[in-house]
């Protein structure tokens, strides 16, 4: 059996800045890293290589690997405390933003100080929103770009590697708490490790597994909110003078009709939709590049609905599931539907799509969105659009693509302390996994706050 002083569960954001930490820190601890999906070098979807469509790889390449889900994605860091997730709640607000600053600095000493660094604080984009009931989160937005991002991870990776030891491709199968404290691992490969200190650094495609440790451990968690929605799809021209201007804008809105909150999220000038594949589901996102060949006409954004859900109901990620399972069902993957076909009630046929100005970037199925996403959150998504068709005119035009679904599956939050440590002493929850943290730079930044922590613990 091999004994480990620390034991990382997850090569996501939260588990890399965490290695790193240990890594610059001085301290003698023997660390494991272990991850279910690839290494980064070995990272590629399928789709990439000519696929037409989601091969249901276990695990995804895009949700799983070195540097988690934000490997392949675009690369966006948000500093701030406003979205993104609730670390401020458990370390305070300025030593959060702290953090995530601190992150932004190593990014940039490993390749990214070229990225520039955009802020909605000053943009008169807030104002323009505000005349027209909407409203403008504020964050200073970093932008790697997937290429960029990549190349980042891959020296992140470098830097560590002579600290920390890593296995890919493996599960945890059970974990078990000692009479002596430690902690032993059994991997599916039936490998035995022991250590004194477990991270739970899973990410959301891990949102299952943790909670089955949590609920062996008897470690609280609270289930109740999930989002769903489209990836919206126009010309870039359309959003070219908000995306030049804070590139990422996060815009909130509260619908008329029932009073719900309806947001962007994810916005990629010049990007591509993707598919990615949770726990066998497939859903949709979104992509961008910091190199100019790579870029697209198009710029796509998610447009989300909160779902909050009280007694008896608890598990809102499977009704996030059953509608991506509809999706599913009807289009084999994603489905894809004009605008102008959904608000005249009909189908978007491969017909229709011929004569469409606006090029998809994601071969979907067309179909019709309205016999999947329920009623009350597709009129909110309509109403968001023309909404929006008053700050940047062309968002509600006919040949504007919706892709359906996107669901943003939020993990059971984990009850943890200011360390955040659970109950169980030794064994610590972070990142997207904990549900504590819901992006990048918080993630990334709950990694280094435990970091410090455990260097300090085997200085």
């Amino acid at each position: 059996m091999k004994n480990y002083d620390i034991i990382i569960v997850g090569a996501g954001a939260s588990g890399v800045f965490l290695s790193y930490e240990l890594t610059k820190r001085d301290n003698k601890a023997k660390v494991l890293m272990i991850d279910k999906g690839a290494p980064l070098e070995k990272r590629q979807c399928p789709i990439k290589k000519g696929a037409k469509s989601c091969l249901k790889c276990t695990p995804c390449h895009i949700m799983n690997g070195y540097g988690g889900a934000g490997t392949l994605s675009d690369g966006k860091y948000n500093i701030t405390t406003q979205f993104g997730g609730d670390l401020h709640n458990y370390v305070g607000t300025q030593e959060a933003l702290e953090l995530m600053e601190y992150v932004d600095d190593v990014l940039c000493s490993m390749g990214g100080a070229d990225a520039k660094l955009y802020s909605t604080a000053s943009s008169e984009l807030k104002t323009t929103a505000l005349r027209n009931n909407l409203h403008l989160l504020q964050a200073k937005v970093r932008h790697l770009g997937t290429d960029r991002n990549v190349k980042i991870l891959g020296r992140v990776f470098d830097y560590c590697s002579s600290k920390v030891d890593t296995m890919f491709y493996t599960t945890i199968q059970d974990v078990v708490k000692k009479d002596d404290g430690t902690f032993e691992i059994t991997t599916d490969g039936g490998e035995v490790m022991s250590c004194k200190d477990l991270v739970l650094a899973t990410g959301r495609s891990g949102s299952k597994w943790i909670s089955s440790i949590c609920d062996k451990m008897g470690i609280g968690q609270k289930r109740n909110r999930v989002d769903i929605g489209v990836r919206v799809e126009l010309p870039a021209e359309v959003f070219k003078h908000i995306t030049d201007d804070v590139y990422e804008s996060k815009i909130v809105y509260k619908t008329d009709k029932y009073n719900d909150l309806v947001r962007t999220f994810c916005m990629n000038p010049y990007g591509e939709v993707v598919a990615e594949n949770t726990n066998g589901i497939v859903t949709v996102n979104g992509h961008s590049y910091a190199d100019p060949a790579l870029r697209t006409e198009n710029t796509n954004f998610a447009l989300l609905v909160s779902n909050k859900f009280t007694e008896p109901f608890k598990d809102s990620n499977e009704y996030g599931e059953s509608i991506a399972r509809l999706s599913n069902m009807l289009g084999g993957g994603v489905l894809l539907q004009r605008f102008g076909d959904l608000i005249k009630g009909r189908r978007s046929s491969t017909r229709r799509m011929e004569k469409c100005f606006t090029r998809p970037t994601l071969q979907a199925t067309p179909g019709d969105l309205s016999l999947v996403i329920p009623k009350r959150q597709l009129d909110n998504i309509i109403e968001m659009i023309y909404a929006l068709d008053k700050i940047a005119p062309g968002t509600a035009n006919e040949d504007t693509l919706l892709y359906g679904v996107e669901v943003k599956f939020y993990n059971s939050k984990v009850e943890v302390d200011e360390n955040l440590e659970t109950k169980v002493r030794g064994m610590y929850a972070l990142g997207d996994g904990s549900g504590v943290t819901h992006s990048l730079s918080q993630a990334s930044a709950s990694g280094v706050h435990v970091g410090r922590l455990l260097a300090e613990k085997y200085k």
